[in-house]
């Protein structure tokens, strides 16, 4: 199977990437496709997210197995889903938007090897519940037909979230150090890493001056690596976000915030350097969930792109070279979420710009490719499962264009799908912002 998956991926790469206009010739035109939409089939399971999509339409994620007792890292390419596997234990995920369009794929992946300190740690918010904890989690890459492990600082757990063309991966890892800013069950401390391009090559990114650890979430092909520096924490966001930072030219450097002093987490960065994610809005929130999303760029620094009308509290999580940008907008406590795309200073709700006929919900956009392409998760109105999507806007295909009417304000999203949401942020027994 890891074969076909090669072979699929060397005929992705022989196909021309689209090449869209610059944003600047886009001017202030408030336009935005309609959108013909797909969803991505399971692994057998009820549950699926498209979290990545490459200038090449590759669209990785998860999907569950039969059960729902395990996530894997699923691609998806051109109508076909290929299992890629685990290190061993029951889940993988490729959890990040990728951006590589050469034929590596980067995530995470439990091993079968019992967790010694009985960490929960980062990767167990991105895995099915029932199976999260108790297997070493490794950062690891999908390249040429094999699954492989990338290494840790000396401690035992490892994730790896983005990959440029140049093979090198970022991510986090653990060391040695038993660190006192560590809530428990975690106890190592972690830092951001830059591997490759060669296999045994690796680079401990370092936090910024008095913090205790760092975690780096996304690269271009420039080099530029953007992430997180604070305390340890739980090993998932709040204190660990306390600053938004770049790395560049050997140096780390903070790019701002939003007001708050916690869950400062850059999601993407372009080959333009923009930086878009979410950021707290005030220090009063002290480490509760109540963030906004965000847009950095070296020209105007760091500002807010508000929510949808309704909501308080939003999450930017890719951005494409046009500077459209996709995410998520939520009610207090993720009661209803919508997925939105923003475009030259105006945020639309994805589920109104799509054409007639597609009866689901879209919670969450992930990822957003050159050509406007975008991956992401939706809840199925016949079933209230999980599905990965595919949303291709038709005006870029020579089709008509006409955007639907239909409304999702007020969708109250199923409980399973709003316990994932608190999952990934570690929020599950935690306080929001009042």
């Amino acid at each position: 199977m890891i074969a076909r998956i090669a072979g699929c991926v060397a005929v992705a790469l022989a196909l021309p990437a689209f090449a869209g206009p610059p944003h600047e010739a886009m001017g202030a035109r408030k336009s935005f496709s309609p959108y013909r939409v797909h969803n991505l089939s399971s692994l057998g399971g009820t549950d699926g997210s498209g979290n990545s999509i490459n200038n090449q339409s590759l669209v990785a994620g998860y999907s569950t197995v039969e059960g729902d007792t395990a996530r894997h890292a699923t691609l998806w390419l051109y109508g076909f889903k290929f299992d890629l596997g685990t290190l061993g234990g029951p889940n993988s995920n490729v959890a990040w938007p990728v951006k590589n369009t050469r034929g590596l794929i980067a995530g995470i992946a439990q091993t079968s090897m019992p967790e010694p300190l009985g960490e929960n740690w980062s990767c167990s918010a991105f895995f099915a519940p029932s199976t999260s904890t108790g297997y070493i989690c490794l950062g690891v890459v999908w390249e040429n037909g094999q699954i492989r492990a990338l290494p840790t600082l000396g401690g035992f757990n490892g994730f790896a979230t983005g990959a440029n063309d140049k093979r090198q991966i970022v991510g986090w890892a653990e060391n040695t150090v038993d660190d006192p800013t560590c809530i428990p069950p975690q106890r190592r401390q972690f830092r951001a890493v830059l591997w490759g391009p060669g296999e045994d090559e690796m680079r401990e990114l370092p936090p910024l001056p008095g913090d205790s650890t760092s975690a780096a979430t996304a690269i271009n092909d420039k080099g530029q690596v953007v992430g997180i520096s604070g305390a340890c924490g739980t090993a998932v966001g709040a204190v660990s976000a306390e600053h938004a930072v770049i790395w560049e030219k050997g140096r780390v450097k903070e790019i701002g915030d939003l007001g708050g002093v916690a869950w400062n987490t850059p999601m993407a960065i372009n080959e333009r350097g923009d930086v878009v994610g979410f950021s707290n809005v005030s220090a009063e929130d002290g480490d509760a969930f109540n963030a906004q999303a965000f847009l950095w760029t070296r020209e105007k620094g760091i500002r807010g792109l508000g929510t949808l009308p309704g909501d308080s509290m939003s999450q930017a999580l890719g951005i494409n070279e046009r500077r459209q940008i996709v995410g998520l907008s939520c009610t207090a406590g993720f009661a209803s979420c919508r997925a939105f795309i923003w475009e030259n200073g105006v945020m639309r709700d994805l589920n109104e710009l799509v054409e007639p006929g597609y009866a689901d919900h879209f919670y969450t956009a992930n990822d957003i490719n050159d050509d406007g392409e975008i991956t992401g998760q939706a809840v199925l109105a016949e079933t209230q499962g999980n599905v990965a999507y595919l949303a291709i806007p038709t005006k870029h295909r020579g089709k008509s264009s006409h955007s639907a009417s239909r409304s999702h304000a007020a969708t109250p999203l199923p409980a399973a799908v709003r316990q994932e949401l608190l999952q990934q942020l570690g929020l599950s027994q935690a306080r929001f912002a009042k």
